[in-house]
């Protein structure tokens, strides 16, 4: 006979997701192989309203020595936090996010987007409207006038890996494994998004006491098909200038060792993505940098005459492949060695289905005594001779550029320091000029590129890995569109550090502006309809939410501050004006940006005739 236990749909969820454990769950990507197991889902983060307060708030509080529940100050920057800590935990665990129906589920749609475009497992729980249709429309209901079936919740759909309403208290018996699967799935991996009928939350129904036992999730490694793996070892063999694109893969894997071993046995260069760099250490001499729109001139000259790109663990967007210009070699092929079969397919490539380890190692088998002759150290000795200086501290008065920002973090690290930014100038400049001393160090959300992930991010990274020292690059732009959850990371006593550049504006976007012709308009404040001057104090806007806070004046100042950052407690904030015009202009690729083949600006013109020539360099294939 089957023994049940009588419990809320909300109870059951909770008493569920506490029992699903991980495998070789670490506090760290270079740790992640270990023995032991945690749980899946590390905390919760929630803001109680009417949709989830009543059945979630109570499972939640009933078991909240177990799995800890956390107060934000924003449905989509809790989201952002849990999401991060998911990046830096390479995936082995994550935290569930709750919401209220209506405007706190719709804030963290953005959220639900980042973490599927970065391929980042969150489980995303808003409250529904009521299953019974009582009182309908409920306080927040959005009606869709032509489908009954409709809530707010269905603006997840595009955004989930997985999309379920509950609305019986027993479709959690189905729902919840099918979620779990999804989340811990190497290929299918990304937010799952769980909307839960408020009045079903605190419907009972009798569980098998079964669904409860505990239940160890394993990291799946894909290996190859020999088809394929025969396939990409011939083509390989007989290339002449290979090269290795690492994509973020390499390091949800685990596989930064492998790829060095491999690179180093065959001599293959290195370029590395936004969210591959780390992969190698900077000065490695397989190891190129950058790649891109926002590279360096070894990767992209390289990647440029490549007769044989092997991606590794990439989705190959057009960042990474300079908007299908940059692998120029009529000759070239592209294989892509993805657990995902979507993303394997890009551009054309031979695939090779498999986890990054588990390929490389099984590729290197394939390749027998095959090795390349190729010189990279000339081109690594000649970019950093053009873009070392730009980092140094200036002389005299002039205002700061964020390469001198990035040079004084940059001195000022140590090696347990992780980097980490996401939209904005400094994207581009930390990918091009930070030098990153191992794996994981370097932390950069640019799938999405979503302004306001940066301090909730740095809160999220801190969570996931106490010991390191985490420095958050983000501008005065991001700074104001969401920053409430440094009063979280105050109230928490998390200890990281947060670098405020303020330009005055939206200094990147600007420069892309007058770029492709266009009159400096609507995004530094004083080209803004304003009638009263900017004049905004970040400093004591952080010390107001609880952060430590100073406002510098110069790059010897800035030195100052960060060498002070062990001694505080809890959040610290250090604010630097710097030049919104200035930016490294070594590297980097075209990116296409549509650019109006009609107007009366030169400047325009100019920029249009530009565009139809760059145009001419790219590849269908």
């Amino acid at each position: 006979m089957n023994r049940t236990v009588r419990l809320t749909a909300a109870q059951a969820m909770v008493r569920y997701i506490s029992a699903q454990l991980i495998e070789g769950s670490s506090a760290t990507c270079e740790a992640a192989g270990q023995r032991g197991s945690q749980t899946f889902i590390a905390g919760v983060w929630a803001i109680f309203g009417h949709g989830n307060v009543a059945g979630l708030g109570e499972a939640l509080y009933a078991l909240r020595d177990t799995l800890p529940t956390y107060r934000g100050h924003n449905e989509q920057t809790m989201a952002h936090a849990a999401i991060a800590y998911s990046k830096q935990r390479c995936r082995k665990r994550t935290m569930m996010v709750t919401s209220s129906i209506g405007p706190g589920a719709t804030n963290m749609v953005t959220a639900a987007a980042l973490a599927h475009v970065n391929r980042l497992p969150v489980l995303l729980v808003p409250g529904d409207v009521f299953a019974n249709r009582g009182p309908d429309p409920v306080l927040q209901q959005i009606e869709d006038f032509g489908d009954g079936t409709v809530s707010v919740n269905d603006a997840f759909k595009p955004v989930s890996r997985y999309f379920d309403r509950i609305i019986r208290p027993e479709q959690l018996l189905t729902a919840l494994p099918r979620a779990f699967r999804t989340l811990t799935d190497p290929a299918d991996c990304g937010p799952v998004t769980l909307a839960f009928c408020q009045d079903v939350q605190a419907e009972a129904y009798d569980y098998p006491v079964g669904f409860f036992k505990p239940t160890v999730w394993h990291n799946r490694r894909v290996r190859p098909d020999t088809g394929e793996l025969g396939r990409v070892a011939d083509v390989l063999k007989a290339a002449k200038r290979p090269v290795i694109v690492a994509g973020g893969g390499v390091h949800y894997a685990e596989a930064t060792d492998t790829l060095k071993m491999f690179a180093e046995a065959r001599n293959i260069p290195v370029a590395e993505t936004q969210a591959g760099k780390s992969a190698l250490p900077w000065d490695h001499s397989l190891n190129l940098g950058p790649i891109g729109v926002t590279g360096g001139e070894p990767a992209n000259d390289v990647c440029a005459k490549a007769d044989f790109v092997l991606g590794v663990g990439t989705r190959f967007q057009d960042f990474t492949t300079g908007s299908r210009g940059l692998f120029a070699n009529p000759d070239r092929r592209i294989i892509s060695l993805n657990v995902a079969a979507y993303d394997a397919a890009k551009h054309g490539a031979i695939p090779l289905m498999a986890d990054a380890r588990e390929g490389l190692e099984e590729l290197d088998a394939a390749l027998g005594e095959t090795t390349f002759q190729i010189d990279t150290e000339a081109l690594k000795a000649k970019w950093f001779g053009k873009v070392n200086p730009l980092t140094d501290a200036p002389e005299g008065n002039a205002l700061p550029t964020d390469m001198q920002v990035i040079g004084a973090v940059q001195r000022a690290a140590n090696k347990n320091t992780v980097a980490m930014c996401a939209a904005g100038t400094m994207p581009g400049e930390l990918h091009k000029l930070w030098k990153a001393g191992r794996p994981g160090s370097y932390h950069m959300e640019y799938g999405f590129s979503c302004m306001g992930y940066e301090i909730a991010g740095a809160m999220g990274i801190k969570m996931a890995a106490p010991e390191l020292d985490v420095i958050c690059f983000t501008g005065d732009g991001t700074y104001m569109m969401a920053n409430s959850e440094m009063a979280t990371a105050a109230m928490m006593g998390l200890c990281f550090t947060v670098v405020v550049t303020d330009n005055r504006g939206f200094g990147c976007i600007n420069r892309l502006q007058m770029a492709t012709g266009g009159a400096e308009f609507n995004n530094l404040l004083d080209h803004t309809l304003h009638e009263t001057p900017s004049a905004i104090d970040f400093a004591a806007h952080a010390a107001a939410m609880g952060a430590a806070s100073i406002k510098v004046s110069s790059i010897a100042e800035l030195e100052e501050a960060l060498a002070r950052r062990s001694e505080v407690r809890g959040p610290y904030v250090i604010v630097i004006d710097t030049d919104p015009y200035a930016s490294t202009a070594y590297g980097g690729t075209w990116w296409e940006v549509g650019v109006p083949e009609i107007s009366d600006r030169t400047e325009v013109k100019t920029a249009y005739k530009r565009h139809v020539d760059n145009k001419k360099t790219q590849r269908a294939d």
